[in-house]
Formats: C-alpha cells, sequence, structure tokens
C-alpha cells in the first residue's frame, strides 16, 4: 500500500516569507554550554525578530509537528515546546 505524501516544496514554502531568512542561525540556536542571562538575552534576540515576522505561526506549528529539540522557531524556545513549567517565568 502506497502512502500519499506531500511535494516537500509545501512544506517548506513558507520558509521563503520568513523574516530570519538569510540570517546567521546563531541567533536561533543556543551554542554549546550557554546558560542563564546569555541565554535569555539570545532568546529573547530570536522572540524580537520572530514577533515581526509574516509566518512565525507556521514556523511555530512545523516545529512542534516535526519535533524540533533545538533553537527558537515561531518565537518559542526548546523548553517552551517541551512544556516545561519554568520556561516561561524565566522568559
Amino acid at each position: 500500500m502506497k502512502t500519499p505524501t506531500k511535494p516537500l516544496l509545501r512544506v517548506w514554502e513558507w520558509q521563503a516569507e520568513a523574516t530570519c531568512r538569510g540570517m546567521d542561525s546563531a541567533v536561533f540556536f543556543s551554542p554549546p554550554g550557554e546558560r542563564g542571562r546569555a541565554r535569555r538575552r539570545r532568546e529573547d534576540e530570536a522572540r524580537a525578530i520572530c514577533a515581526g515576522c509574516p509566518v512565525s505561526d507556521p514556523c511555530a506549528r512545523f516545529a512542534l509537528a516535526s519535533r524540533q529539540h533545538y533553537g527558537v522557531w515561531g518565537g518559542s524556545t526548546e523548553a517552551e515546546r517541551r512544556g516545561d513549567p519554568e520556561s516561561r517565568a524565566a522568559s
């Protein structure tokens, strides 16, 4: 039995409109060992970019659907996507 699949372009086409397109991904992904204030500062910077992005909702949905374990996607951090109760308090 064949499973119908969507063309990959449809899965990713929202990215063409992303504010972050072409930006350094280091803003959105934590370097090894990053913690505390440095991490919150970077995540806040990423969230600010996402806040003005026309495709932040599809980005956030993609991160949840594809189980992205790392980075800020659509304005949500990895801890927020995991549902960590303290993740909102720290932001």
